[in-house]
């Protein structure tokens, strides 16, 4: 028997909420959910999401609740503040993890590999005969290393250096001390700068880095260094499917080694799909009990 389930992909950008039935996959977009950086504001978005889920899909919110569910979430660093977020949903059988494992699952599927995941934050993981391994996604502070956070946060910083006279100008620089009306003015940014605000200087870098501009590509393989460095690490080797997801991982391909450019592998699907996947797992495991 197979029962409808629901799921979430949630990071600090957007939150991407699904129910899955016998007649497809219905899903919504919402706004950030990071319960680390802001739980209270994570849950309401959240529980905006079900509710548009509702009206989107046919069911009801007493369906939708009452549905098993798996929830992939950022902010999640353990079993505390899992079980905190599980008892602030509405929902009667969910799960909640980090968004690594249903990144991971919509990526990789089963296959072997590692996926290199980097968005508004970053973080690896490892799958190899049926084991998983994870690092990263410690936020914006500790960790996110190649994160479009850190790429954003890095051109300030270069920007800086570049008008004290310590790096060459270049049109990244300029234009960020133009958008920002002086080196006061980033600063001030930066101390107030929400991490999706400065995730969004990343498409600057990415597409100044394509044109030549030698501060922007400094940054790029700044980052491209560190994923290889950290994927053989984490137990990459040549052979390997590697796995770029998330929305500025892909630029980072032309700054990685050749032969883990050999092994680049298109995701199997996105998170979104991972975290109903897992969903589906998680209902096979409910309805066991059931039995």
């Amino acid at each position: 028997m197979s029962i409808p389930v629901v799921a979430a992909d949630g990071g600090g950008t957007r939150c991407r909420l699904a129910v899955r039935s016998g007649a497809g996959d219905v899903s919504v977009v919402v706004g950030s959910a990071n319960v680390t950086t802001g739980f209270d504001a994570a849950l309401s978005e959240i529980r905006r999401g079900l509710s548009a889920l509702a009206a989107k899909s046919g069911f009801s919110e007493a369906d939708l609740i009452s549905f098993p569910a798996f929830f992939g979430l950022a902010g999640v660093t353990g079993k505390t503040i899992s079980e905190r977020v599980a008892a602030a949903l509405p929902l009667q059988q969910v799960r909640v993890t980090d968004d690594r494992p249903t990144a991971l699952r919509g990526g990789l599927g089963h296959r072997d590999g590692v996926l290199v995941h980097c968005g508004t934050g970053s973080f690896f993981a490892m799958q190899q005969g049926g084991k998983t391994r994870f690092g990263g996604g410690w936020g914006p502070i500790l960790g996110d290393q190649a994160s479009a956070y850190w790429v954003g946060r890095r051109a300030l910083s270069i920007t800086l250096r570049a008008e004290d006279g310590l790096v060459a100008q270049s049109n990244l620089s300029r234009s960020l001390l133009e958008r920002h009306k002086s080196a006061a003015g980033i600063v001030s940014f930066a101390a107030m700068a929400r991490q999706a605000e400065m995730a969004a200087i990343a498409p600057l870098v990415t597409g100044l880095a394509q044109q030549g501009d030698p501060l922007a590509q400094s940054i790029m393989q700044e980052a491209g260094t560190s994923i290889a460095t950290t994927a053989q690490a984490m137990g990459w080797q040549p052979g390997l499917a590697i796995c770029l997801t998330g929305g500025i991982a892909a630029h980072y391909a032309p700054y990685l080694p050749v032969n883990m450019q050999k092994n680049i592998t298109q995701p199997l699907g996105e998170p979104l799909q991972g975290a109903l996947s897992l969903a589906q797992d998680f209902s096979k495991e409910f309805l066991d009990e059931r039995c």
